[in-house]
């Protein structure tokens, strides 16, 4: 247990967005059980978008069975709207967003609410390590995927930081209520990037966001190549959305669009081929720079690691980065209407 809090009043409200997780709610429900956080100091609420494949039912047991935890209801759906409703019903000073998809580290509460108050921070995440609930050549092959910088560039909570640093952006983060009075509410035209548009605009302003080794979360990913490039697809599209809506390219990250890029300088090459033959060159020395360095990444991760398999990999960089640059490219032609 961290001292600081053994005596105080300060008391926390956990939001837990859901939405049909079925497969993911009982690990989730049993991580925030085994925190070292005192449950007479907290209250969790599940913001339920009216799941129809159990999980209301699972909530509901530990709700029925643990007085500080509760269901609310999101009618609807969206991620932003749960969150929303969470913050707004929230009691407690400082406020925690979890997601279900992962699991936490028993002392992931107690030690991110210290270092809110010791770093006199408006957030604080830690490092989100990325596993599968099933073990297999394809799943341990996205699981070494997105926890490689070629993967995922220069996102830190995933790959992991050895001190406490200020970034702008992290998972499942720790906030005082403040923020939330300073900054707004998360914006409910998005249906993602909701969190990474909040923690751009509180960056953008001055806030202070700061990212921390001392604890870790643990994020269960999609365990097929296909649902991992539907996922990417989504976010892809949604990084292109997320500018048009909010009409601030600031709301989001570089390395956000570094993948729709690498795809511009395949095609448009091949379109100036009507112009001039010598464009193909470039998109040639383009794709093939590109498959050669995944190769080469590839080779060095399987040398490193016997239970990973070079043509797993090496497909999983590929979907990763080609599915979530389609989906950029995808949204560059899409109108998006805003959600009533």
């Amino acid at each position: 247990m961290v001292k600081c809090f053994e005596n105080s009043m300060i008391r926390l409200s956990v939001i837990v967005p859901c939405r049909n997780e079925i497969r993911y709610i009982d690990k989730c429900v049993e991580s925030i059980l085994a925190q070292d956080y005192p449950q007479t100091d907290m209250e969790v609420l599940f913001v339920d978008g009216m799941s129809t494949d159990g999980t209301r039912d699972i909530i509901a047991q530990y709700c029925s069975k643990y007085s500080w935890m509760s269901l609310i209801d999101n009618p609807m759906y969206y991620v932003s709207y749960a969150m929303n409703l969470g913050v707004e019903q929230a009691k407690g000073e400082i406020i925690m967003l979890l997601g279900v998809h992962s699991s936490y580290a028993p002392n992931y509460m107690s030690t991110l609410t210290s270092k809110l108050i010791e770093l006199n921070a408006d957030v604080v995440g830690c490092v989100c390590r990325t596993d599968v609930l099933n073990k297999t050549p394809e799943s341990l092959a996205i699981k070494a995927v997105l926890s490689s910088r070629f993967g995922v560039g220069n996102s830190d909570f995933r790959t992991g930081v050895a001190n406490e640093q200020l970034v702008d952006t992290v998972p499942f983060g720790c906030y005082r209520r403040s923020v939330f009075e300073k900054y707004g509410l998360f914006d409910v035209h998005l249906v993602r990037n909701q969190d990474i548009e909040f923690s751009k605009r509180i960056v953008n302003n001055g806030g202070s966001i700061y990212l921390i080794p001392q604890a870790l979360c643990t994020y269960y990913a999609r365990d097929t190549i296909s649902a991992m490039a539907r996922n990417n697809y989504g976010n892809g599209l949604w990084n292109v959305l997320t500018v048009k809506i909010t009409g601030r390219l600031m709301s989001l990250s570089i390395r956000h669009f570094v993948p729709m890029i690498f795809l511009l300088s395949l095609i448009l090459p091949l379109a100036l081929m009507i112009v001039d033959v010598r464009f193909g060159l470039i998109a040639a020395t383009s794709a093939c720079a590109y498959l050669l360095l995944t190769l080469f990444v590839s080779l060095r991760k399987v040398k490193r690691s016997k239970s990973l398999k070079v043509q797993y990999l090496f497909k999983a960089f590929m979907v990763l980065h080609l599915s979530y640059g389609f989906g950029s490219l995808v949204g560059l032609f899409t109108f998006p209407k805003k959600q009533k």
